[in-house]
């Protein structure tokens, strides 16, 4: 099977191409419609990235923003220095592709805001219930991200099986169970779990509760939604997304190279990743079989369920659109 075959193949924003000038579809002329479609893709996009084991990517691949998106990141060049430096503001818009990334971003903070608040109040009255339906998304992504290797190897299945140990080992480290309280570690956790985002299959609410501080945000997230803040918390929320656009524009092109030159053995060490990091979340804490055990090992079930579909779905309209561009053709 050919990579233009496979379904999970290396997706296309990923290649180096995606450094290439704007395509067609990110210079057309905006129309509202289009602008409130948009807004709808960073909710679903926000909300996804919300929820440890959901990635925002990956509705971003399967709404048909991804490409787009990640092309306007790597826009943040030399160029767009020197259009700064003219104040071209009609140039910077077109170069930045602003239209479509100015109602994208506003809704993927409207999703991250309002689903990071719910969240919390979840995690707050029904933890391990919560957990359960958190192992099962992870657990459902991991699979999703081994289904885009497109063959298996020896070292590949290592590369797993280290990926694994080391989660494994890392969340059992008492500095992750009660992570650093400063702002330094506030700002490192945004520039680490941003870069979720342009991995399909990895959530960067997962990174973040990895890091022993998705709890916590999404608590500012939910008293931000209720006007209950404070200069710190204002602070706080500020130094995150700092850390957040520091990894988006730095990091995540390390990322985006690795899963160009390397990608098989990126996402072998990615899925074992996030198995080892089961651990962290694994909610059958008590012995026996009882009402509780069921419904956890059913919400669990259940959330593994939603993922694979939502994934099979999503490549169905890809294989649909395959068919109707050949067609076209």
């Amino acid at each position: 099977m050919t990579t233009s075959e496979n379904p999970y193949s290396a997706p296309e924003a990923i290649s180096d191409e995606s450094t290439s000038p704007t395509p067609d579809v990110g210079r057309e002329p905006g129309t509202l419609r289009r602008d409130a479609w948009h807004v709808v893709c960073g909710v679903a996009m926000g909300a996804a990235d919300a929820v440890p084991g959901v990635s925002g990517g990956t509705v971003a691949l399967i709404l048909d923003v991804y490409q787009r998106l990640v092309s306007a990141i790597t826009r943040v060049n030399g160029e767009l220095l020197q259009l700064v430096l003219k104040r071209d503001l009609r140039s910077i818009a077109r170069h930045m592709d602003l239209r479509f990334v100015v109602p994208l971003g506003f809704g993927i903070a409207s999703g991250l805001v309002t689903l990071g608040s719910i969240m919390h109040t979840l995690l707050e009255d029904y933890e391990l219930r919560t957990y359960a339906v958190f192992c099962g998304l992870i657990l459902a992504s991991a699979l999703i991200v081994a289904r885009r290797i497109e063959r298996w190897s020896v070292p590949l299945v290592l590369a797993v099986l280290v990926g694994g140990g080391f989660a494994w080992w890392l969340t059992g480290l008492e500095s992750l169970q009660n992570p650093p309280s400063g702002k330094w570690y506030v700002f490192l956790s945004g520039v680490i779990g941003i870069c979720a985002m342009i991995l399909p299959g990895i959530s960067g609410a997962f990174i973040l509760t990895f890091l022993g501080v998705y709890k916590f945000i999404t608590g500012l997230l939910k008293d931000l939604l209720h006007l209950d803040f404070t200069t710190d918390k204002l602070l706080t929320v500020l130094v995150f997304c700092l850390g957040c656009l520091t990894g988006l524009l730095s990091f995540s092109r390390v990322l985006r190279w690795l899963l160009a030159k390397y990608h098989d053995l990126t996402m072998a060490v990615l899925c074992g990743f996030m198995l080892g990091s089961l651990r962290k979340l694994w909610p059958f804490r008590s012995g026996g079989v009882n009402n509780e055990t069921v419904l956890i090992l059913t919400l669990l079930v259940v959330a593994t369920a939603a993922v694979l579909l939502l994934d099979l779905w999503g490549r169905l309209r890809k294989s649909e659109r395959s068919v109707v561009s050949n067609a076209g053709q």
